[in-house]
């Protein structure tokens, strides 16, 4: 490990100097390449740089408690034995963070999602819970300030219920913080349509695609049918009367998107593009996660959109993700985008079960 570490820490400072050269930014893109690099690299650094300091410290501190001077004065002494425990805590506590900031990275991680809702058993219900549970990540996407612009969305035309909504979430992070929302949530509450009172199980789906940039997934032109249609749903004087909703249809994989979010059919097929790059790179990476069988038994879960991942219980007021174990009773704050801590816990349990296949591997 403090070979890699002296390795990181030669590869920081290089990458400092190249940073201090001025003809550097005649290079924008070189530039910010390596200032993204410097910036990774110095958490660890800095944490590494604080490891050896109480090393540097605990081996003053000892060889202060050895020397006979200190162990004619008793208070020296016991400043020093203070000192070292302090100091052998705090060295354990960087060796851990250490380890963990040295964990291999999601490359995902920073990119932004594509996210998608369906409803699934429960009918009604279940379409209502879609909206609902839509609703919930906006306000949790509001209080990370990232930016969601809804790609399209089905509306059922009884109460506020969604058959489906796709949208994508832009911002710092996005996919290391939504990534384990991927899978079935099931919901059981008693409908509002219920006379005798009796609490119905419904479920939805929601999947989380990294967004891919055309750079991830390469799209042939001639491996495309894009078909337009006019627009259904609320919409104004345009819906119905102009060919604006885009359907591509990727010809070697049969996947289909339609959009028909915006009024302009450039902007659909724009879109459309942007959803279609997100589910081709999911394929890849679920072929490339199968390839690593060990690594995906490490993860929380599969992220298959087949495992029931979550239950809301209203009646209870819980909520109760099967993963980790984990039960909230604040459902109703969880509804309202109060969904960190549970996130926290999901990414914490993520980590730990690496720490471990990391050390049963060493």
């Amino acid at each position: 490990m403090f070979d890699r570490l002296d390795q990181l820490e030669t590869r920081y400072e290089d990458l400092g100097r190249q940073l201090s050269d001025p003809t550097l930014v005649n290079d924008q893109k070189k530039f910010q390449t390596t200032a993204k690099a410097h910036r990774d690299l110095q958490p660890v650094v800095e944490t590494f740089r604080q490891y050896r300091g109480v090393q540097t410290a605990i081996a003053d501190a000892r060889a202060m408690i050895a020397d006979p001077e200190t162990a004619a004065d008793p208070d020296l002494r016991l400043m020093a034995e203070e000192e070292l425990a302090t100091l052998e805590p705090r060295l354990t506590d960087l060796e851990e963070q250490i380890k963990v900031m040295l964990l291999p990275k999601d490359p995902n991680d920073e990119k932004n999602i594509v996210i998608e809702l369906r409803a699934g058993t429960g009918g009604d219900e279940a379409a209502l819970f879609v909206a609902e549970m839509f609703r919930m990540y906006l306000r949790f996407a509001e209080q990370h300030r990232w930016k969601v612009e809804i790609l399209s969305q089905s509306e059922t035309g009884i109460g506020h219920g969604l058959k489906d909504v796709t949208a994508i979430f832009e911002g710092d992070r996005v996919y290391q913080q939504m990534k384990y929302e991927s899978g079935v949530h099931r919901v059981q509450r008693v409908p509002a349509t219920e006379t005798q009172g009796r609490v119905h199980t419904s479920a939805i789906t929601v999947a989380v695609l990294p967004e891919a940039e055309e750079v991830d997934i390469k799209i042939e032109a001639k491996d495309l049918r894009i078909d337009t249609f006019c627009s259904s749903g609320p919409g104004g004087q345009s819906v119905n009367t102009t060919y604006s909703a885009v359907r591509i249809t990727h010809l070697p994989t049969g996947t289909v998107v339609s959009c028909q979010d915006e009024k302009s059919q450039i902007k659909n097929r724009e879109k459309g593009m942007r959803v279609l790059r997100a589910r081709l790179y999911e394929v890849e990476e679920e072929k490339r996660h199968q390839a690593e069988a060990q690594t995906r038994k490490q993860q929380v879960g599969s992220g298959d959109r087949s495992e029931k991942i979550r239950t809301y219980n209203f009646p209870q007021n819980r909520m109760t993700d099967h993963r980790i174990g984990l039960t909230n009773h604040q459902l109703a704050m969880v509804m309202e985008g109060m969904l960190q801590p549970t996130v926290d816990a999901l990414i914490a349990h993520d980590i730990a079960e690496k720490l471990k296949a990391e050390t049963t591997a060493a």
